[in-house]
């Protein structure tokens, strides 16, 4: 029994051993494990080996001032002056009796392109006649009474009253030629007594048609619109500027634009820049279009960018920007140990200007350091700096 016992007391204590030194074997390499993560490369940095740096093939540069070209990209439409779109009514409301408008439909300046019917048109006539028949008469009696007063024969009286008369019915007429001549009445055959019963309607404008919105036999009043024509021979470019930009912009400057529904490429001239800022805090500045083109719909949405020049701004080569998460970044190269042999990259947004000729517009964030920047190899750091992020997260 005394032997049995001891070889229990040993294998326990054996057992106690083993478990305190696999304790502390999990320990020493769970601080070896933490060592590893105390290295780890901080956010927006990445690390090259001497093997890595030589296979990207790094170059390093500095931010070079550089005469670019400057542009205004701006949002707009096509639209045409005030005097190109007709809006068209009439003097004296009336029923639509003919019209064969529609949609699309080119019409020529002074074409009928409506024909209306009304009773007061025949006794607007009517009138006309019955004063002018008067007027005749009163002419006549002024004459006579001038002519008497001369001889004394007549009293003064009776000569003003006959002059009152005759002005009268002259003011008269000539007030019932002009609301016919609105009508667009044919004077010289009612001069001869024909009495029109309907009137026509004429295109005051070339052009093509954008709105019918009569049927024959509608009553139209003459705050009613019959019909809208528009003629596109002279269409413009309307942009809408931001305030910040109009002191870039000068009368000529030449303007390059796409329409909604092209992918070729027009031009125009800033000719009027507007002298009122909208709510929305935006400027509206008027171009012509360099080729006219019949073709083209008002109210066409257009994307255009206005040249502004060129100016002298710090630029790097395209290849040192790269794009991330809808970002632009740069590498800076980062001060390392001197008992160091690797290579250290910190990433840095910056904001991107106009670009020409291989060479970008940059503008650094306030109090930037002035370190070398990575012109070549940018792409292969940021991949590494991706895939390093990936690994972590596995």
């Amino acid at each position: 029994m005394q032997i049995l016992k001891k070889h229990i007391y040993l294998s326990v204590i054996t057992c106690s051993t083993i478990l305190f030194l696999t304790a502390c074997g999990n320990k020493s390499a769970d601080k070896k494990e933490g060592d590893t993560h105390d290295h780890e490369e901080a956010p927006n940095t990445v690390e090259l080996t001497a093997a890595q740096f030589k296979t990207a093939g790094i170059t390093y540069g500095k931010p070079e001032n550089r005469q670019i070209s400057g542009a205004v990209k701006v949002n707009g439409f096509l639209d045409v002056p005030p005097q190109q779109l007709v809006s068209i009514s009439v003097p004296m409301g009336g029923f639509i009796k003919q019209t064969t408008l529609l949609q699309g439909m080119p019409v020529k300046k002074g074409q009928v392109i409506a024909v209306l019917e009304n009773l007061d048109y025949i006794q607007l006539q009517q009138d006309y006649l019955d004063i002018k028949s008067q007027l005749e008469y009163a002419t006549v009696e002024y004459k006579r009474q001038q002519e008497l007063a001369v001889e004394n024969v007549n009293a003064l009286k009776t000569l003003q009253q006959a002059k009152a008369a005759y002005q009268s019915l002259q003011a008269k007429e000539s007030g019932m030629k002009q609301k016919l001549a609105l009508l667009n009445i044919n004077m010289p055959a009612l001069e001869k007594g024909n009495i029109q019963r309907t009137i026509n309607v004429y295109a005051p404008i070339s052009g093509y048609v954008t709105q019918v919105n009569v049927n024959l036999g509608q009553f139209v009043n003459p705050a009613d619109i019959l019909f809208r024509i528009v003629n596109t021979e002279h269409l413009h470019a309307e942009l809408t500027v931001f305030e910040k930009d109009i002191p870039r912009l000068k009368i000529g400057q030449l303007v390059r634009f796409t329409l909604a529904n092209e992918t070729a490429q027009r031009t125009a001239t800033v000719h009027l820049i507007g002298r009122e800022i909208s709510p929305e805090r935006t400027v509206r500045v008027h171009c012509h279009l360099d080729a006219e083109d019949t073709q083209l719909l008002p109210g066409t949405y257009l994307q255009a960018m206005i040249e502004t020049g060129a100016a002298n701004v710090p630029a790097l080569p395209d290849a040192a920007l790269v794009n991330f998460e809808n970002k632009a970044y740069v590498f800076m190269k980062a001060p390392g140990n001197a008992n160091d042999s690797t290579y250290h990259f910190t990433m840095l947004e910056v904001k991107k200007g106009n670009n020409e000729q291989g060479y970008t517009e940059v503008t650094f964030p306030a109090k930037t350091p002035d370190q070398e920047i990575v012109v070549k190899g940018a792409y292969d750091l940021l991949a590494k700096m991706k895939n390093s992020g990936e690994e972590e997260g596995h």
